[in-house]
């Protein structure tokens, strides 16, 4: 299970060196058909339809590993985001500035696949 763990971060790191919003479809193969995200039930295709909105919204959108931790059954995930507010999101309109978030995710595994994730940022202040 472990070993799991350590390539669901390998391929986020992998996301950084490459456009986002075309990797997150190498999500699947982690996610059981249904996850919960932030105590809602959606499913896989759900949840990886919802990153695409992020890229969407930020374009260039980039990440950086800051910290992962190994807890059985949790991956915890410190990441610096950047990207460029080009999209509306969460119903603020676009303002063409750069954007810096820090994101907690949790991710909880059930065998060799992500059952649950949490997902914390400070988007709520968008510029």
């Amino acid at each position: 299970m472990t070993g799991h763990r350590h390539e669901v971060v390998d391929r986020y790191g992998h996301y950084n060196a490459v456009c986002n919003r075309h990797a997150f479809g190498e999500l699947a193969p982690f996610l059981a058909d249904v996850v919960l995200v932030n105590g809602a039930e959606r499913t896989a295709q759900q949840y990886i339809d919802d990153l695409f909105v992020v890229s969407r919204a930020f374009p260039d959108y980039r990440w950086e590993i800051q910290r992962t931790v190994f807890e059985h059954p949790w991956l915890a995930v410190h990441f610096r985001d950047t990207g460029t507010h080009l999209g509306t999101w969460r119903g603020v309109a676009a303002t063409g500035r750069a954007v810096t978030t820090d994101e907690f995710s949790m991710y909880r595994f059930a065998g060799d696949r992500i059952t649950e994730v949490w997902v914390t940022a400070d988007n709520a202040r968008l510029p």
